[in-house]
């Protein structure tokens, strides 16, 4: 049975995003190459659910040896990118918790490749929210494609 969204999907192009890369760089630690979300072009007013973009390039880092003459994006950081949405979702709520760590993947799937030159959108849909625990459940999408699901736990380190 084909997956279905986590929610409907808000209108990918706002006139302005709902979060720039310095307005998640002041919520998350993660910097240069490691930054793994591009914008937020969708928080809900409850921060229960978030949907960023991750533009992929073609002079990534990863691109010249995950495959040589074919890259596709690693599924290692499809993973990273959504523990960093869920992350931002948690941060932005939690007064003086400055850093969710990444403490569990469960139930990931992955329906397709992700290249240089596809947008990703990743949905977070948060399922738990505790002061020492945060769970969401996520999405990656390019265009109308699911290319993966999970779900992703932190805690505040």
């Amino acid at each position: 049975m084909a997956p279905t969204l986590l929610f409907e999907l808000p209108d990918l192009n706002p006139p302005e995003p709902a979060l720039t890369a310095e307005q998640i760089e002041a919520v998350n630690p993660h910097r240069g190459v490691m930054r793994m979300i591009d914008h937020v072009a969708y928080h809900s007013p409850g921060l229960d659910r978030m949907v960023a973009i991750r533009e992929i390039r073609d002079d990534e880092f990863w691109g010249p040896g995950h495959i040589p003459g074919r890259p596709i994006f690693p599924g290692v950081l499809m993973i990273e990118a959504a523990a960093q949405v869920c992350s931002l979702l948690y941060l932005m709520r939690m007064e003086g918790v400055d850093f969710l760590g990444f403490v569990g993947a469960d139930n990931f799937r992955f329906r397709g490749q992700v290249v240089p030159g596809d947008r990703l959108v990743i949905l977070a849909l948060e399922v738990e929210f505790r002061k020492r625990r945060s769970i969401c459940d996520v999405q990656g999408l390019v265009g109308d494609t699911i290319v993966f699901e999970g779900r992703v736990t932190g805690m505040p380190l």
